[in-house]
């Protein structure tokens, strides 16, 4: 069944249409080829009238979102692995989104079916759980600057280990909107107060504020975090201390060792985090993600304990950068009395 998009572009086979959309922005071979096999697989449930919902032959453009979650059902039943699954999900619902946006389609039936999924993200009950007067006392024992603020952001922001890497100067506000090291703040940023900004454009391999990025922000839109008190604090205190920087870009976090005065790497954020977890007692050599503290646990620990006090899913989910579209947009435009203001009464206190 042919679909029009908004400018009357006929559309006849509309995953053939999204792959060859993904060329034209610079997607890989490979990652072209990944999307493909998913959404042919979707494909070919909806055409199995034993399979689908309806138990009739269907097309992409008609699917329901009792479709797609039935789809999501059978790949757990096939045994697929949870992480299996998730990449899945995201595919599809990547090429509903896509197609919605231009027009294609009339809406996205993979968006109730991932926020359903949302609120299943980190509630693994074998995962090694944190309460927070533990979590301070691990901070209380990182003592070098840049450990410390790498973790303190981490905890801080929900952010992603790449996110962070990315992180340059201009990205940063403080109270006072004083240009840092002479570095003025993103556009994005005036009137936020003190604010980190995250982009969706850092990619690897691209060039990114005039230096090519060894890391991928995976944000599907730019997201305003707030900084409290704290996180300027011991921000403040690691830009006392930090290096040159031996790039255009003005990195925010830089190396203090072998890699004197370069953007950390994600494997230098890994390997810091994971050497203060084993004197912890929280990592060990072999342990699977449900025992290990690494990177990605921080962002478990600011979902799991600012949603339990928020009691605002929007919310959290535009600081993880997991929303786009009118959702983000919401949040985006009532940033001040909404996002600040909700963020600043209920996030943990680490100090």
């Amino acid at each position: 069944m042919a679909v029009e998009t908004a400018d009357g572009e006929r559309v006849e086979d509309p995953v053939a249409y999204f792959l060859q959309d993904m060329t034209y922005h610079g997607k890989t071979d490979r990652t072209r080829d990944a999307y493909e096999r998913v959404l042919r697989r979707f494909e070919a449930f909806l055409r199995d009238g034993e399979e689908n919902p309806t138990e009739t032959e269907r097309v992409v453009s008609d699917a329901s979102h009792r479709d797609c979650m039935a789809w999501i059902h059978s790949l757990r039943r096939a045994d697929a692995a949870d992480s299996t699954v998730a990449t899945y999900a995201s595919y599809l619902h990547r090429f509903y989104a896509y197609m919605t946006q231009v027009g294609a389609f009339e809406a996205n039936p993979m968006a109730l079916v991932m926020e359903e999924m949302d609120e299943q993200i980190d509630t693994n009950p074998s995962r090694r759980e944190i309460s927070i007067p533990q979590m301070r006392a691990f901070l209380a024992e990182i003592h070098h600057p840049l450990d410390h603020a790498v973790v303190f952001t981490l905890l801080k922001t929900g952010m992603r280990v790449g996110e962070l890497c990315n992180l340059d100067l201009r990205d940063l506000s403080f109270a006072d909107g004083t240009p840092l090291d002479g570095v003025s703040s993103r556009a994005q940023l005036d009137g936020r107060g003190p604010s980190l900004y995250i982009s969706p454009e850092p990619s690897v391999g691209s060039a990114t504020n005039g230096e090519v990025r060894t890391a991928a922000n995976k944000r599907k839109r730019s997201t305003v975090v707030p900084v409290d008190d704290e996180l300027e604090a011991v921000l403040t205190r690691w830009l006392a201390v930090r290096p040159d920087v031996t790039s255009p870009a003005n990195p925010l976090f830089v190396s203090t060792s072998g890699s004197w005065g370069e953007r950390l790497t994600t494997d230098m954020v890994h390997h810091l985090v994971e050497r203060h977890a084993a004197e912890r007692g929280w990592h060990r050599a072999g342990g699977d993600a449900e025992e290990n503290v690494t990177p990605h646990y921080f962002r478990h620990f600011f979902t799991t304990h600012l949603r339990d006090r928020t009691g605002d899913r929007g919310i959290v989910k535009y600081l993880r950068g997991d929303v786009g579209g009118d959702i983000i947009d919401t949040y985006t435009h009532n940033w001040g009395d909404r996002v600040r203001e909700t963020y600043e009464q209920h996030i943990y206190s680490l100090l």
